[in-house]
């Protein structure tokens, strides 16, 4: 239950960080919303999961969750350039998250 929440959490990192980007400092108002609320339930679940998943490898797969969400999102909707060389480091990060994963 602890690495299906763990992975929840962060699918929401993504959410809340993409947010904020579209916030623009907070002056807009539902993204800076999504975000304060994604930003909440994503804490709270990794708190959850760190109870049975040692820290270091439950924030390690946080992170790297996502980051490599927030950088597909990004390359998909968000206007950041794709290339070759950006996805093949983004699947070297979920190869990281899925070895950590498999040696716990």
């Amino acid at each position: 239950m602890s690495w299906i929440v763990l992975i929840a959490s962060g699918v929401l990192e993504a959410v809340w960080a993409t947010a904020l980007g579209k916030s623009e400092g907070f002056t807009r108002l539902w993204p800076s919303l999504v975000f304060a609320g994604g930003l909440l339930a994503s804490m709270a679940g990794l708190a959850f999961a760190l109870r049975s998943i040692p820290v270091g490898t439950g924030y390690a797969v946080w992170v790297g969750i996502g980051a490599a969400l927030t950088v597909g999102y990004g390359m998909a909707f968000g206007g950041e350039t794709f290339s070759l060389v950006k996805v093949l480091l983004v699947l070297g990060i979920v190869a990281c998250v899925v070895g950590l994963k498999l040696l716990h």
